[in-house]
C-alpha cells in the first residue's frame, strides 16, 4: 500500500514539474529574463541588508587626555551618577547598556557598548583595539584646563583623525567639551578654534618629515589652506557637556544619531 502511495505521488510530481515547464516555455524570453532578474535583485538586496544590519555597530568609544572626566561621564550614561568624581583610569571601563536617561522610556531601547578608553600617553594604544568596531568616537576635552593643554590635546586629537581605521570607515568624531558648568570654563567654539590652530601648525611639521615616518597617517586639510574640521573626510562635531553636574545631553544626542534606539 505505502509502494502504491508512493509511485502515486512520484507521478503527481512528475506532472507538476511538466506543468511548470510548460508554463515557462510560453514565456516570451525577454519577459524571463526580466523575471529571473527581478527575483535575483530581491535576493541580493535582502542579504546585502542583513549584511549591514549585522554588522552596524553599538560601540561608542570615549577618550582624551587624563583628567579630561571621560570616566565621569561613563559613569553618568550608565548610573546616572559620578560616583565621587571618579579618579584616573589604567584600564578601559567597559560596559553595554540602555542609557540611563532611557530607563524610564517606554518600549524596548537598543544597548550600547561604551568604552571609556584610558588617556594616558602610554596606554592609548588600547585606543586600537576597539576602532574597528567604533560607531563614534567621542573626543574629551576640560574646558577648564584646556589652554595648558592644547598642544597635547592637538597632538592626540591629530593622531585619531590621521588613522587609517577611522579615515577608511570615516567614523564619526564629537570634540566634547566637558566641565563647562565651571565659571572659567572656555567655550566650545574657543577650544574649537585653538585645536584647528594647533592642529595647523602639526600638519605643516609633520608633512614635512620624510615618507618613512607617516607611511601609517593619512593626511589632513586641503594643501595650502588653513585647517579646518570641516576638512575631514568623517564628520567632526564640537558640543558641551558637565560630567560632574549630568548636563549631557548633547553627548546622548550624538550616541543616539550613530546607534538607533
Amino acid at each position: 500500500m505505502d509502494k502504491v502511495k508512493v509511485e502515486e505521488l512520484k507521478i503527481q510530481l512528475q506532472q507538476l514539474l511538466n506543468e511548470a515547464q510548460e508554463f515557462f516555455r510560453k514565456i516570451p524570453p525577454p519577459q524571463l529574463y526580466a523575471a529571473i532578474g527581478v527575483v535575483l535583485f530581491t535576493v541580493l538586496l535582502f542579504l546585502i541588508i542583513r549584511l549591514f544590519k549585522r554588522r552596524s555597530s553599538n560601540t561608542i568609544l570615549l577618550t582624551g587626555l587624563s583628567g579630561s572626566g571621560k570616566t565621569v561621564l561613563f559613569y553618568q550614561l550608565r548610573d546616572g551618577s559620578s560616583h565621587q568624581g571618579t579618579v584616573t583610569s589604567m584600564e578601559p571601563n567597559e560596559g553595554t547598556f540602555v542609557l540611563h536617561s532611557e530607563t524610564s522610556k517606554k518600549g524596548k531601547m537598543k544597548p550600547v557598548h561604551i568604552v571609556d578608553v584610558p588617556g594616558h600617553s602610554r596606554l592609548r594604544a588600547k585606543l586600537d583595539k576597539f576602532l574597528s568596531q567604533a560607531a563614534g568616537i567621542v573626543f574629551v576635552v576640560d574646558a577648564v584646563e584646556f589652554l595648558p593643554n592644547v598642544r597635547a590635546a592637538s597632538e592626540y586629537l591629530y593622531d585619531i583623525l590621521t588613522k587609517a581605521s577611522v579615515v577608511k570607515k570615516k567614523i564619526p568624531l564629537l570634540i566634547l567639551c566637558n566641565k563647562v558648568d565651571k565659571v572659567t570654563a572656555h567655550t566650545k567654539d574657543f577650544i574649537r578654534r585653538q585645536l584647528e590652530k594647533e592642529i595647523d601648525k602639526l600638519r605643516a611639521s609633520r608633512t614635512s618629515l620624510s615618507s618613512a615616518d607617516i607611511t601609517n597617517e593619512y593626511s589632513l586639510g586641503v594643501p595650502g589652506e588653513a585647517f579646518a574640521f570641516s576638512q575631514c573626510q568623517n564628520k567632526v562635531t564640537v558640543a558641551e557637556a558637565s560630567g560632574l553636574t549630568n548636563d549631557i545631553s548633547q553627548l546622548e544626542q550624538f550616541i543616539r544619531e550613530y546607534v538607533k534606539a
